[in-house]
């Protein structure tokens, strides 16, 4: 069987006390989905953030805050181009392989899988390791490190990967709604600038919140 997750690069945090978050391991990978508790989701929140967390270098943008909470999302908030360190995963778990996105690839430019389906037949999804998918005819090969002679390869039907990249969707449209929920009860007076940038980080349109909520 073959599982594709969005999944979002994660560090443990040092120490982080603007809102709850949850235990990780020092680096490792976060699915991204409904189905997280609110832990998760302030961890997933802090993590984009923290992406971004440095100061726009185009004129024209605020200062950065001296309050510890709108200092930390300064970036997030004035940033004109944001990045969600991540990727999709791939596992293959018959075999126990897994493709996993590799340094500087971001959630944003999950995009490019599409265009092995239907542009330029292949996509690198970052580097150290260099995973590699290539369209051959019906059927996608996904190679864990290109730069690896002897990487391990997954293969499964263009069918297959294109009905798995529409769950991937569906899985962060998820996620986005649940985060706007969560900015409401953790960072009330930031709630709808967070939710917009995380929808730009993520490159989704910005969910539709409830009058009830």
């Amino acid at each position: 069987m073959i599982v594709l997750q969005p999944v979002l690069e994660i560090y443990a945090p040092d120490s982080f006390a603007l809102w709850p978050v949850a235990e990780s391991e020092a680096y490792g990978f976060l699915p991204l989905s409904g189905g997280l508790d609110p832990a998760e989701v302030g961890t997933a929140v802090m993590r984009i953030a923290e992406c971004n967390n440095v100061d726009p270098e185009a004129e024209g943008h605020p200062p950065r805050p001296t309050d510890p909470l709108g200092s930390f999302l300064h970036g997030l908030l004035t940033m004109d181009d944001l990045f969600a360190s991540g990727g999709l995963r791939v596992t293959d778990t018959e075999t126990g392989t897994t493709l996993l996105p590799g340094c500087c690839n971001g959630l944003e430019e999950r995009r490019d899988w599409l265009d092995v389906l239907d542009g330029s037949g292949s996509a690198g999804f970052g580097h150290d390791p260099f995973p590699l998918a290539e369209r051959h005819g019906d059927v996608v090969r996904l190679t864990v490190d290109a730069d690896d002679d002897n990487s391990p390869v997954i293969e499964l039907p263009v069918t297959d990967l294109r009905r798995l990249l529409a769950g991937a969707e569906r899985d962060l449209t998820d996620f986005l709604q649940l985060a706007a929920i969560w900015t409401t009860r953790h960072l009330e007076d930031y709630a709808t600038p967070v939710t917009a940038a995380l929808s730009r980080a993520l490159d989704l349109p910005a969910p539709v919140m409830s009058p009830n909520l």
